[in-house]
């Protein structure tokens, strides 16, 4: 493509060179450059991009592009090479990605999903529907990327970076995508990796605090606005209005048409007679103006406000009740209280829980409806936040009836170091624990201990098919080794 038809819409633009040059990719990664390539130097929070440009003009850069406030003297940039200087690469690039795929949102229904829990299972809901009713559906989010039932790669991220998500969007729009759903997290939102995006329609399922650091957040109210700015960009939107920064967003978002849903304020899509059990929930709801059944088999009240705002969205997009109720019956999300069958029939859940509000939020959930022990088994991960081990460790105590403490993905740290820490904040509780360094074996624990009113959840990794360990990815899928542990063990619950 041209370089002025990938830079049209930028503003306060100073070029050197020739702009009449053909470009073959545009990347902000300068390891993804190739020949005749543009490369556009960002600023991150770790790494400074005007430090990678020798190494993209070594790998066939013809176009470097940079923010004015770089010093052009200490760059060197060969006499060859067309220089384009910008205000804000961050705020450029979006524009170059939207124009070098030709805006390929523009010609597909776009679905945006934010809030701080739910994103996940709400787009895996409204996938399920819409392909019963027959539409080829693309999905974008944090456990990966797929084209119907084809996974094309695992997610680095939950919202990629602009240039690849719209790659991702031409190469869904090629493949006859009808709809994508993705989810939008709120860093894509401040740091604009969405902008240039045509959504048809967004969803905010709660907010709750989280992602407040130096290089997210600084507080709630950039947390909240950088969501808002999603239902900014559409002309409809789906918002909860049991959340009080859900309900906000109906008052905000002046130019958006709003719909709430709902279990206990007033709304416009409204469940009642709820049934939740350790296996499902079930609750009517109307739709099609008639007060229809709904069952999913994800446990949990939030599992009914996941269920409503993809309703609300597949509704909106045409889909009957019997396409929802056959959706939502038959949907399993990866990681997200996700329930292993096992021949000795015990509750066993998988969920990506890492984080003490996440931790608390399934335990408690669990324990709402489990007529027995509540049975935490959890770890923490090496190499992050070490704050929250103790914080973890205080939840699993208070709210479990039994835990066991083990590893997670330890990364380079020692596994038994972030344990001890985890156990500092469980000993200011009265729960009962044990620690058990080896996953597994604290796996194997908790089956051995668990009856069939019990529920044994098995929180941190989730969709994660893994466990890192200095560097290395070692196998680990948490659904195949219940299975084994159970496969070889004596069935002594009847």
């Amino acid at each position: 493509m041209n370089l002025k038809e990938i830079i049209v819409g930028i503003e306060g633009i100073k070029a050197k060179g020739d702009l009449e040059i053909n470009i073959t990719n545009v990347d902000s990664d300068s390891r993804n450059i190739q020949e005749n390539g543009m490369f556009v130097a960002i600023h991150g929070f770790e790494t400074d991009g005007i430090e990678y440009i020798p190494s993209a003009i070594e790998n066939g850069a013809k176009v470097i592009m940079v923010d004015e406030k770089v010093d052009l003297k200490k760059i060197n940039i060969p006499q060859e090479i067309t220089l384009i200087v910008v205000p804000d690469t961050r705020k450029a690039l979006p524009i170059c990605a939207c124009n070098f795929y030709e805006n390929p949102s523009k010609k597909i229904k776009l679905i945006g999903v934010t809030g701080t829990k739910g994103k996940t299972t709400t787009t895996f809901m409204i996938k399920k529907i819409l392909e019963k009713q027959g539409k080829k559906v693309g999905l974008i989010g944090t456990i990966a990327t797929y084209i119907g039932e084809k996974m094309i790669e695992e997610s680095a991220r939950t919202t990629p970076e602009s240039i690849k998500l719209q790659k991702t969007f031409a190469q869904m729009l090629e493949e006859k995508v009808d709809v994508v759903v993705m989810e939008v997290s709120s860093q894509s939102l401040k740091l604009g990796r969405v902008d240039g995006c045509d959504f048809d329609i967004a969803v905010f399922t709660n907010f709750s605090q989280e992602h407040i650091s130096k290089n997210e957040h600084p507080d709630m109210d950039d947390y909240f606005n950088s969501k808002l700015k999603l239902f900014n960009m559409c002309k409809t939107g789906f918002t909860n209005a049991d959340d009080i920064f859900g309900a906000k967003v109906a008052k905000l978002a002046k130019n958006c048409e709003i719909t709430t849903y709902g279990i206990d304020n007033f709304c416009n899509i409204l469940a009642k007679d709820i049934t939740i059990t350790n296996s499902y929930v079930d609750f009517k709801v109307k739709i099609e103006s008639r007060n229809e059944r709904v069952k999913t088999c994800i446990p949990g009240r939030f599992s009914v406000y996941n269920s409503l705002a993809a309703i609300c969205v597949c509704t909106k997009l045409g889909a009957n009740a019997e396409q929802i109720k056959q959706g939502l019956e038959e949907i399993r999300v990866p990681g997200r209280s996700e329930l292993v069958d096992n021949k000795k029939e015990l509750t066993i859940m998988i969920d990506y829980a890492h984080t003490p509000e996440s931790l608390e939020s399934i335990l408690q959930a669990v324990k709402s409806y489990t007529k027995g022990r509540v049975i935490s088994v959890f770890g923490c991960g090496g190499d992050r936040d070490p704050i929250k081990r103790p914080l973890m460790g205080e939840v699993s105590g208070r709210v479990a009836d039994y835990t066991i403490i083990t590893s997670d993905n330890p990364r380079t740290e020692e596994p038994d170091s972030i344990i001890s820490e985890i156990e500092v904040g469980i000993k200011k509780t009265k729960g009962q624990y044990t620690c058990i360094t080896d996953r597994k074996e604290a796996i194997k624990h908790a089956i051995g201990m668990a009856n069939k009113k019990d529920i044994i959840v098995l929180a941190g990794k989730g969709h994660e098919p893994y466990q890192e360990i200095n560097h290395k990815k070692y196998p680990f899928d948490e659904r195949i080794i219940v299975k084994d542990i159970i496969k070889n063990m004596p069935n002594k619950n009847k």
